[in-house]
């Protein structure tokens, strides 16, 4: 068995109160092999996969952290779904309802949905296969699940997976339990210890702060219009598919191009709203280097979207001025002391502030008025059922503060914008994919 990390451990135990799966989208030409052998592909593959053939078991108790534990692949796990209409719109429709839902990593932390035969795609097949990986935040991040995916549609889990669960001890949960009971008093005291030495790291960061010599830590914004509290009504989509050669910028990365792509069409969204804002923020996770069990390894960044700057070359150099800044404190080694409190914290007391903490109630500031995730998922080599890839896709998850985001995906020399809103919040998200085609317009011909 392998325990959970905190962070991971933190990912599950949100999931029983909010929705934060990962929903990775794959476009392919249509194949022409049968569902009956698609599926026995996939398990094939699934068995070759170490993340994809475990499940998490909780400890009853509370004293302990979940572990994984071994568990083969359930062919209820391979999806195909039916569509009345299965052209694109409709599809755009089934993705919404299924965004709205949840894997149980107790159950099965994981499934594959595939939709066939969708007409009027962005790719130029007359139709193609949509294939969408669902997996638990719990079991990776979203560096992990591309790795997945990848290893899915190649036939080769390839470097960097994690290993395989160790077979469970026969002393059960029982024994973990009374371990867990033993440990409790030693585990508080290395919290108490670890949030000492992360007190004097925060005052040894505040005074390198203050001497120029770390970048300042981000100002946060007041709420805005897309930021509202309580939960939504539901999860509209779209996608906007780009030649990467229209998604370029001299000097800048892709990353650095969307976050001005966004930061153009969301200005003028709320202008036209009559909802202009002085400052607009993106909450923009970045990937930190792994540390052994942790399979959550990233921060998140409050990046200035520099809404002062007209023109969008002086702008995407602000924007990527204002990453770097914050990346450079994201990766200070003052900032593991704080990590180490986390990892050392009793699963008791950690269950105890996840099930506590106000996740419906806006703050006073917060890192951004939106997320956006930015993974290159690698080369365009990727085969379902014998057919090409032609596009991948993601949807960061909305809540009860951030009803709008983006995600932005490299594959290939395609780049995906997606948007995922909820239309409580965004009832026009048409109106808004149209100012961010305008937007990639813009920022390509200033290029």
């Amino acid at each position: 068995m392998i325990p959970l990390a905190p962070p991971d451990a933190t990912m599950y135990w949100l999931s029983r109160r909010t929705r934060n799966d990962q929903f990775l989208l794959y476009c392919f030409a249509e194949s022409t092999w049968e569902n009956a052998r698609l599926r026995e592909a996939v398990g094939r593959r699934c068995a070759a996969i170490p993340e994809l053939a475990v499940r998490l078991r909780p400890d009853p108790t509370g004293l302990s952290y979940p572990v994984w534990i071994p568990a083969e692949p359930d062919p209820a796990q391979f999806v195909t779904h039916r569509l009345d209409r299965p052209d694109w719109s409709e599809l755009l429709a089934a993705l919404g309802r299924l965004l709205g839902t949840g894997v149980d990593a107790g159950e099965h932390p994981w499934r594959l949905h595939v939709f066939r035969g969708i007409r009027d795609s962005p790719a130029p097949d007359p139709v193609v296969t949509v294939v969408v990986l669902q997996v638990s935040h719990a079991l990776v991040d979203g560096r992990g699940a591309s790795r997945i995916a990848r290893a899915l549609f190649t036939g080769s889990p390839g470097p960097g997976t994690t290993p395989g669960p160790r077979p469970l001890p026969r002393s059960g949960i029982a024994g973990r339990a009374g371990r867990a009971g033993l440990a409790l008093p030693l585990d508080i005291a290395r919290t108490l210890r670890r949030g000492l030495a992360a007190g004097r790291a925060r005052t040894r960061l505040a005074e390198l702060t203050a001497a120029g010599r770390v970048p300042p830590a981000a100002p946060g914004y007041p709420p805005g219009v897309l930021n509202v509290p309580g939960e939504g009504s539901g999860h509209t989509v779209r996608m906007l598919v780009c030649r990467t050669a229209d998604f370029r910028m001299p000097g800048h990365s892709v990353t650095v191009v969307g976050l001005t792509v966004i930061s153009l069409a969301l200005q003028r969204y709320l202008r036209e709203r009559g909802a202009a804002a002085t400052a607009l923020g993106a909450q923009v996770p970045m990937a930190t280097p792994p540390r052994p069990g942790v399979r959550n390894n990233y921060r998140s960044l409050g990046v200035d979207l520099a809404i002062g700057e007209e023109d969008p070359l002086r702008r995407a150099a602000a924007i990527a001025a204002d990453l770097a800044a914050r990346r450079e404190r994201a990766v200070h080694p003052l900032l593991d002391a704080q990590d180490a409190v986390t990892a050392a914290l009793p699963a008791l007391l950690l269950r105890r502030d996840v099930r506590n903490y106000p996740i419906d109630a806006v703050p006073e500031r917060i890192t951004g008025h939106t997320v956006v995730s930015s993974v290159d998922r690698g080369a365009a080599d990727l085969r379902f059922g014998g057919a090409p890839v032609r596009f991948t896709a993601g949807f960061p998850a909305v809540g009860a503060v951030m009803h709008l985001t983006h995600g932005i995906h490299g594959l290939g020399d395609t780049v995906t914008l997606s948007l995922h809103a909820d239309p409580a919040v965004v009832p026009d998200l048409d109106t808004y994919a149209a100012l961010l085609r305008g937007a990639v317009r813009d920022v390509a011909g200033a290029g």
